[in-house]
């Protein structure tokens, strides 16, 4: 077999082989190349690409043109990649025939199939994407212009746009077959899957972004009468007293201010915007820090008010009714929370409520239902099915009344009784919860 070998190797015309041998390399550096650039370009990271913008170089401004056609980019770069394989498999089998001539059939298949595959793959796919995943800004830098070139050749271009035009008729295709799911498909596709689910957090908040898009402002909103503000005419003095107070001023961060009364909002006051004036005198005109308000109608469905809040940079808005007064305000924590449930943090007041004994409880009429079920320690499933648009418990108390409760007027509701202890004209102000014990029914015989 040695003789066999050497008889061919003399007989090898060696210029073309070595010719034909160095364009077997140069091919192979390519589909490096090519290969790093695929994992290089699709590897940038938002840090990359912004510092590739400062770059004013030729290269980085082509990299930048090729980032915004991806499609374009990532079709120019596997035509590319799989001509120059395709060349590379076809010289080195022709390379290997006459290097191999007179060989057992065994040893060439191993040349040709296992070991010009291994080779292929090593260093013309493992290790340049390898290092171009550790160096992609350098590696994309590097092939840009070269990709572009490649990419306006005239038998690329036209396969490129075949392969782009292609791919976007298949997506539409795709699209047009997938079924679109309606909010009551989603809301029954949740109910199967509760059943048997016991950890309920997650469903929780599937639920609360399916019902998200229906529900509007006025649902959501903080009432007027539960809003604490600021009077424009108020002296800086007086403002400071308010926020250096015990009172419930101290725990905000956005205050309304208005003129005259609270359906006059002048705009809202960031107190982050008072601390460098903290050390002025009592007549500081604080008045030129307001902000301008952000009036929404109470119809406003709370998706689009998310959006609103995300456009704008903001985190407030005032609610406004169909006559142009306020009705309250709303803040992107209130939208956030119909979805993902209560969100509280360190400057949140406690609840405030009273534990005469272990069947009555005194809260005030503002407490919201959620609350309500945490102190009762009940699930409030039977309070949710029954109440309409009520969030608080004198809300949902005079609703189950039907009127407007005075004191000491109660109303009762399951085994639950509600009695009104404070109140005036126009609200429930605090109110009693007394659990009665749960009637069994006799046993049918």
């Amino acid at each position: 077999m040695e003789q066999t070998f050497s008889l061919v190797l003399a007989d090898i015309n060696w210029v073309p082989f070595s010719i034909s041998l160095g364009i077997l390399l140069i091919l192979l550096a390519c589909s490096a190349l090519i290969s790093g650039a695929e994992v290089a370009f699709f590897s940038l990271t938002p840090s990359d690409k912004e510092s590739i913008g400062e770059d004013t170089s030729k290269s980085a401004e082509t990299t930048l043109a090729l980032l915004s056609t991806p499609k374009g980019l990532l079709a120019t770069i596997l035509i590319a990649n799989n001509f120059i394989n395709v060349a590379i498999i076809l010289l080195s089998s022709q390379l290997s025939t006459t290097l191999l001539e007179g060989m057992d059939d065994r040893t060439k298949f191993f040349v040709d199939v296992i070991a010009i595959t291994f080779i292929l793959l090593l260093f013309g796919e493992v290790i340049p994407k390898v290092y171009a995943a550790k160096n992609g800004k350098k590696v994309a830098l590097l092939m840009a212009v070269p990709l572009r070139i490649i990419g306006k050749t005239f038998p690329f271009n036209l396969m490129k746009k075949g392969l782009v035009q292609g791919t976007d008729v298949i997506n539409r295709r795709i699209k047009k077959r997938v079924k679109e799911l309606s909010q009551d498909d989603l809301s029954d596709a949740i109910e199967l899957a509760i059943e048997g689910y016991e950890d309920k957090s997650d469903l929780d908040i599937y639920q609360g972004i399916i019902e998200f898009g229906k529900k509007d402002v006025k649902q959501i909103m903080r009432s007027r009468l539960d809003v604490d503000a600021f009077e424009f005419d108020k002296t800086y003095g007086e403002i400071l007293a308010l926020l250096n107070g015990d009172g419930k001023m101290t725990h905000h961060s956005r205050i309304p201010v208005y003129r005259e009364s609270f359906d006059s909002i002048e705009g809202i006051l960031f107190v982050k915007d008072l601390l460098p004036y903290l050390g002025e005198a009592q007549d500081f005109s604080w008045q030129g820090l307001i902000r301008e308000p952000y009036f929404v109608p109470e119809n406003k469905k709370i998706d689009d008010l998310l959006i609103s809040f995300q456009e704008r940079k903001m985190h407030m808005a005032v609610v406004v009714d169909e006559y142009g007064g306020t009705s309250g305000i709303v803040t992107l924590d209130d939208v956030l929370e119909e979805i993902v449930g209560d969100i509280s943090d360190d400057i949140d007041e406690d609840l405030v409520y009273s534990k005469l004994d272990e069947f009555n409880y005194v809260f005030e009429g503002k407490t919201a239902l959620i609350d309500m079920y945490k102190v009762l320690d009940i699930d409030g499933e039977i309070f949710e099915e029954a109440k309409s648009e009520s969030d608080t418990i004198a809300g949902f108390a005079i609703e189950q009344a039907g009127k407007i409760l005075k004191k000491n007027e109660r109303v009762t509701f399951e085994n639950y009784t509600f009695t009104v202890e404070a109140a005036d004209s126009r609200k429930v102000k605090r109110i009693k919860i007394t659990i009665l014990p749960v009637k069994n029914e006799p046993d049918e015989d």
